[in-house]
């Protein structure tokens, strides 16, 4: 009964794909061929696999039909966290999606999920990424204080959901946590952030995340051991479309 992860299908059965990136990267090319092989390779059916935000272009739910079934045939059990580009899912609508998919996916949002022992805790996050105001050489010199500002109250609201998920776990007796962003923890600028820090707070083995895309954006953020935390990048084109195995 092993945990799987990886973020960013950005799948487009009935929508329309806007991304420069996934329109011309080689590696985006029958990505979903790919992954599903990849899936069936290596994922049973008492298998998890959690999807870590970016499951479809679809604006709406209608949109999505074929994105979802095709996530629902995929081996295991499928939770689905919430990313940026996730304009079908609104987080205070969550139990209606679960009405709708369960049991063949959970949408995970204000609560947590179970995986053996641990209590599985996730939301999108948020992280400032500029824009950023580069010299000549292409050191960072300053940035949009505004935007700044914006990112600072979009991180204070992702805290106190991610703050209220580990104490609903905790209350219900679980002392070992894995934390699901889509954002990364930290951005370019930074050593640790609040996500950092409450990872530390309530012993976090892990954090996993997603949304960093192509060679240039793959390390951004913290990768491996940091102040007792495991960091776990899960972009698929990181990946190559093959999951990452997070517990055996």
């Amino acid at each position: 009964m092993s945990l799987f992860a990886i973020g960013d299908l950005h799948l487009h059965f009935q929508s329309e794909l806007k991304a420069p990136g996934q329109l011309h990267d080689p590696v985006w090319k029958g990505h979903e061929e790919r992954f599903r092989q990849n899936c069936r390779a290596m994922i049973s059916a008492e298998d998890t696999l959690i999807l870590v935000g970016d499951h479809s272009w679809g604006k709406n739910l209608a949109q999505c039909e074929e994105d979802f079934r095709y996530i629902a045939e995929l081996p295991g059990r499928k939770i689905l966290t919430r990313g940026n580009h996730d304009m079908f899912w609104e987080a205070k609508k969550t139990a209606v999606l679960n009405s709708l998919f369960q049991p063949h996916l959970t949408f995970l949002q204000d609560g947590y999920e179970v995986y053996r022992d641990y209590a599985v805790i996730a939301t999108k996050g948020y992280t400032f990424e500029g824009p950023f105001y580069l010299d000549r050489s292409r050191r960072i010199i300053g940035w949009d204080e505004e935007k700044e500002e914006h990112a600072k109250k979009l991180v204070a609201r992702e805290m106190s959901r991610l703050r209220a998920s580990f104490e609903a776990a905790r209350a219900d007796g679980y002392r070992k946590f894995l934390m699901f962003l889509h954002y990364p923890p930290t951005n370019i600028l930074e050593k640790r952030s609040a996500f950092t820090d409450i990872a530390e707070e309530y012993g976090a083995e892990q954090v996993i995340y997603a949304h960093c895309h192509g060679e240039s954006r793959f390390h951004d953020s913290i990768e491996g051991k940091f102040r007792g935390v495991q960091y776990r990048l899960v972009s698929g084109d990181y990946l190559r479309w093959v999951p990452l195995e997070i517990m055996d």
